[in-house]
């Protein structure tokens, strides 16, 4: 831009904050006011309208209220954009809110102007018939990212609680819980008469956010549709750990946030210092995120002849097993799991899904090292910067106990569960199985059939379970490696 024009501008913009000044603390205070009863009650209806059969004239109410409510976070936006002292700022600090806002004013424009659906071509791809009910699926999408991010702001106030990163972590895991069991109680979720028992959709919600894969039901004939998103959304939640999600829309909403609340970051992750514990965090969201869609990727192509209703209900099964395959859970939408006769001799699958285990159970601190390319330059510039001990132990155990656990069970159940196989599906069954036990819990054969001494072996990997920092369960191969070589070393005498 001329220097000329700049300084014009400039001066166009210090006039016009003079004007606003006066007025924009209640301007800005009213809109903030304003926009959380409105979120409340649009969220209320959001899950009304999904956890129970309404009226059409119901239904189209809820809708009204939520367009209504996203037109008001895009006013809201804007208004605080233009009372901003600094507006070009405020946008390099909120670059994913106002990406979001300028999407749905030209999809607005878009539909209201040339008469365009972007969600009719999006309709097409996924075979989707109607695509009024595809466009309203999007609108709540939308309107769910917009209160994540007032929430992200409002989670700023989370330092003036004085709770410890432990407390905030239980408390933060006892009400997605109890959030997950009240939306799986709810009609619409499953094909029940009358609903999920209060103690089933707990029970059910407290494994999915613990990502253990246990539950009282069969997930795949019971659940609905809706049922099973909610499933996946608490199987993410509880895997990659509430308070990132909601560290990471507090930085969206406001990069800026306080020393306080870096500490708290700092503690939960273990980070090595302030700064570093706030970049762990979007780089924990991007790492699982990039993972989990290359997994889904990989599993839409590799389904073979499973044959699918529509195009949307393949890819809403690989993203499924994607997110419970990473997070380590273990749930499937399958009867008898990956043992499921429809999925029998499906190597390529159960590959993507092992890998997938792996990456999920070695820790995201691991991951950066290992995958991240700023620190693949910064290794390759400065060769004597070797992994940390964490990053070691992940990798040697990884190394060390999926061969050594896929060789006990090839021997062990040789003559049991893996009797009439040949050689090949036997080492894939023994690698496959060998990899999950530890905390996945997804299985290739029926795990009731196997024998004591291999129920002993797999008994001792889940008690491993995976790296520190991971999505995996178990006392960690760190804790595990650290009290093998105290007791090797106490068996040789030596003191330290």
């Amino acid at each position: 831009m001329p220097t000329r024009l700049r300084i014009a501008v400039n001066q166009i913009r210090e006039r016009i904050n003079l004007r606003i000044y006066d007025s924009k603390i209640a301007v800005v205070r009213t809109l903030r006011y304003i926009s959380v009863p409105l979120s409340l009650l649009s969220v209320a209806a959001l899950i009304v309208s999904h956890g129970y059969a309404l009226e059409p004239s119901e239904t189209a109410l809820v809708d009204i209220l939520l367009k209504t409510t996203i037109g008001f976070y895009i006013f809201k936006y804007f208004a605080e954009l233009f009372y901003d002292f600094s507006p070009a700022e405020y946008v390099r600090k909120s670059r994913f809110e106002f990406s979001l806002m300028l999407y749905m004013l030209v999809n607005i424009a878009a539909i209201n102007i040339f008469n365009f659906e972007l969600t009719a071509a999006i309709g097409n791809l996924l075979e989707v018939k109607r695509f009024d009910e595809l466009f309203m699926l999007l609108v709540q999408g939308y309107f769910l990212v917009f209160v994540a991010l007032e929430l992200g702001k409002a989670s700023r106030l989370l330092p003036q609680m004085k709770l410890s990163p432990p407390a905030l972590l239980a408390i933060s895991f006892s009400l997605i819980t109890l959030l997950g069991a009240g939306l799986l109680a709810m009609p619409e979720m499953s094909r029940l008469p009358n609903g999920l028992s209060t103690l089933d959709a707990l029970f059910t919600s407290v494994s999915a956010v613990c990502v253990t894969g246990l539950s009282t039901f069969d997930i795949a004939t019971v659940l609905t549709f809706k049922g099973k998103v909610i499933l996946m959304v608490l199987i993410q939640l509880g895997g990659l750990n509430f308070i990132t999600f909601t560290s990471l829309f507090a930085l969206l909403a406001n990069p800026g946030i306080g020393t306080r609340y870096k500490s708290m970051l700092q503690a939960s992750y273990s980070a090595e210092s302030l700064e570093t514990s706030v970049q762990l965090t979007g780089q924990i969201v991007r790492f699982s995120l990039l993972f989990e869609a290359v997994s889904a990727a990989l599993l839409f192509i590799s389904w073979g002849d499973q044959h699918f209703a529509t195009v949307g209900d393949r890819i809403f099964h690989s993203l499924f097993h994607a997110i419970s395959a990473f997070n380590n859970a273990g749930f499937s939408l399958y009867t008898g799991g990956l043992a499921d006769a429809s999925l029998l001799g499906n190597v390529p699958l159960g590959l993507v899904i092992a890998l997938t285990v792996v990456l999920g159970g070695l820790g995201f601190r691991p991951i950066y090292e290992v995958f991240s390319y700023k620190a693949l330059k910064h290794r390759r510039s400065n060769p004597w910067v070797h992994f940390s001990v964490n990053t070691k132990i992940a990798v040697y155990a990884i190394s060390i106990l999926v061969p050594l656990g896929a060789l006990l069970f090839f021997i062990l159940e040789q003559h049991g569960t893996l009797a009439g196989q040949s050689p090949a599906m036997a080492l894939y069954h023994s690698v496959f199985s060998s990899i999950t036990t530890r905390t996945a819990g997804f299985n290739t054969i029926d795990f009731g059939a196997i024998g004591l001494p291999t129920l002993l072996v797999v008994m001792l990997f889940m008690f491993i379970g995976g790296s520190s920092g991971s999505t995996a369960g178990g006392v960690k191969t760190s804790t595990f490696a650290l009290v093998f070589l105290n007791a090797l070393g106490t068996i040789r005498g030596r003191k330290r």
